[in-house]
């Protein structure tokens, strides 16, 4: 059974869809050539299909190739596996999730983001206050 990462892709499902916001379009050729440890060519080609089958990847044919991109945008696409992780490992804590991260010995935060994200924090309560 393949690995699951927290949106529900496979670590190599994710490795493609990774590929293909990068390069925006590309053939399963490209893409093979993108991966670390790429499979078979036949390989890629099944994973792009099963990726179209989820709705997050689409292609065009071209001449005699077919040009695979991804549906979401990569911001889109990285808020929503956000979200699916924040629900999955921390119950919806927003809180709890950025105490994980800030209490990870290894994590390097350095004092440019610090402020940058207590200005977004300030943002977001100003914003609280304004009908919308």
């Amino acid at each position: 059974m393949p690995r699951m990462v927290g949106s529900g892709l496979s670590w190599r499902e994710r490795e493609i869809l990774d590929v293909l916001h990068q390069k925006e379009t590309a053939t399963a050729a490209e893409v093979m050539e993108a991966l670390a440890q790429p499979p078979s060519y036949s390989a890629v080609r099944a994973l792009l299909r099963v990726l179209e089958d989820k709705g997050l990847v689409q292609h065009t044919q071209q001449d005699r190739r077919y040009l695979y991109r991804p549906i979401q945008a990569r911001s889109s696409a990285a808020r929503t596996a956000l979200q699916n992780v924040v629900q999955t490992f921390f119950g919806g804590s927003l809180e709890g999730a950025v105490r994980a991260f800030l209490s990870d010995s290894e994590a390097r935060v350095t004092d440019e983001e610090l402020t940058s994200m207590a200005a977004l924090i300030e943002q977001a309560r100003a914003s609280e206050g304004e009908p919308t």
